[in-house]
């Protein structure tokens, strides 16, 4: 295999797994919550609307994919977004959901 698409290949897969880490309601979720600002995980559980087990699994999986930074203060954990172009991601995904299936026209 030619190392460019050896290389096209590897950077599918990483992408993959980083948008295979967002593709879950919930963590759609957490991530708008997010995009606010940093938010603790009590805060997160009420925003969610799950358990803090159920939500901390999903926190974990996230954070393994690069997604998210944690910082521990005192007894909680506060959690915000590892890259702020996630908004314009969003945007761009909610842009293609309105769509139709007409020709869009990005404004990124």
């Amino acid at each position: 295999m030619p190392p460019k698409l050896q290389k096209l290949k590897s950077n599918a897969t990483v992408r993959a797994s980083i948008v295979k880490a967002m593709a879950h309601p919930s963590r759609l979720l957490i991530m708008e919550a997010l995009m606010q600002g940093e938010h603790c995980v009590n805060d997160l559980t009420e925003m969610v609307g799950c358990d803090v087990t159920t939500l901390s699994k999903h926190l974990a999986v996230m954070k393994k994919a690069g997604l998210l930074i944690c910082e521990k203060r005192g007894l909680q954990v506060f959690y915000q977004i590892a890259c702020p172009c996630f908004t314009e991601f969003f945007r761009c995904i909610d842009l293609i959901s309105s769509s139709n299936n007409r020709r869009l026209r990005c404004a990124c």
